[in-house]
């Protein structure tokens, strides 16, 4: 199994985690995205979006975080990470639409301004960012997890973005019931940190 990523992408971070925290020790194969190899026909070949992460698994071919997430909670059998019965699947599939999107649009936005010089209106995605934090600081309250009693992969999802929210000048102070359910996450067994950059050690100074 390969899991194709770039140590600083939430979205890479978000497979290799869950790969984690399932026990599993894929080989990491990192994407020189300053060199282009993300868009060369061999990469390409993989996701035709150019994009990361990427899985390799014994000739299955998987791109895209959430959908690498699906995966790897299938073919472990783990159904506490992934419900099988209707309400509960339709509960994560819920959480991973919102990181798919106003997770995408709003921290993870932010963080690409200043970890990859992205060009949006940092106002604007800060003031989503900010949005979305709220809603889940009352979806938050009373429970310890997104979307059921125990952690699932919508919680996986939403991780590495929210962690990471600061380095894009999004502050998580006011925020005491996300902060909380960031330290859940990072207390479970096989939890591997996203590397912290720049943007983050001064965020944190």
């Amino acid at each position: 199994m390969k899991i194709h990523h770039v140590p600083l992408s939430g979205h890479a971070h978000r497979a290799v985690l869950f790969a984690s925290l399932l026990g599993l020790k894929p080989e990491l194969v990192e994407v020189d995205l300053a060199a282009g190899e993300h868009k060369q026909p061999d990469f390409l070949a993989l996701n035709p979006f150019g994009q990361v992460p990427v899985l390799e698994d014994d000739g299955v071919v998987v791109p895209d975080s959430n959908a690498i997430l699906v995966y790897l909670a299938k073919k472990t059998g783990r159904t506490d990470w992934l419900p099988e019965d209707p309400a509960g699947a339709a509960a994560v599939q819920r959480w991973l639409s919102v990181a798919a999107g106003e997770l995408a649009y709003g921290p993870c936005a932010a963080r690409l301004i200043t970890v990859f010089g992205a060009d949006f209106n940092a106002e604007e995605v800060i003031a989503r960012a900010h949005v979305l934090l709220a809603r889940l600081e009352r979806h938050l309250a009373g429970r310890q997890w997104l979307a059921a009693d125990h952690p699932t992969i919508a919680d996986v999802a939403l991780y590495s973005y929210l962690a990471r929210a600061p380095e894009g000048n999004v502050d998580l102070s006011a925020y005491g019931q996300v902060r909380a359910f960031l330290a859940r996450i990072e207390a479970l067994p096989g939890f591997v940190a996203i590397p912290e950059t720049a943007a983050g050690l001064t965020a944190n100074a």
